[in-house]
């Protein structure tokens, strides 16, 4: 993982900076209309906006008395482009698991039908004679 990566993956981490990213992710926000809408106080939502800044994931260009930020698409393109690097391990393994799964359906029929594997039959239990050594 380069460090830009572990950057992102660090800043995001955090709850509120993972929130204040979706937020952005529909549209540009001023530090106040982040905190309002989150439900942070502004020096809060401040201090995350400088965390997710310093990190390159939000930039703010002023716009008469207020700083609008908006989301950096570069690091996400980094981290989209990391996580497609596992797509290929785990396409291997969920192959293997639809195959297990059709070779189990092949086994019971009944189970192509439903969609659903019945649960095995549990064995019929026998009465028990009472043990003669135990009579009264």
């Amino acid at each position: 993982m380069n460090p830009v990566e572990r950057t992102t993956l660090s800043a995001l981490a955090e709850p509120n900076r993972l929130r204040i990213v979706e937020l952005l992710r529909d549209r540009p926000c001023s530090v106040n209309e982040v905190a309002d809408r989150l439900g942070l106080r502004q020096p809060q939502a401040s201090k995350h906006l400088h965390t997710l800044s310093r990190a390159g994931l939000v930039a703010a260009s002023p716009r008469a008395q207020q700083r609008i930020y908006a989301l950096c698409p570069e690091p996400f393109e980094e981290l989209r482009s990391w996580t497609e690097s596992f797509e290929h391990a785990w396409g291997d393994r969920l192959g293997r698991l639809d195959a297990h799964l059709r070779r189990m359906q092949a086994d019971r029929p009944e189970a192509a039908v439903t969609g659903r594997v019945p649960a095995p039959e549990e064995p019929r239990q026998t009465k028990r004679q009472p043990d003669e050594r135990n009579r009264p």
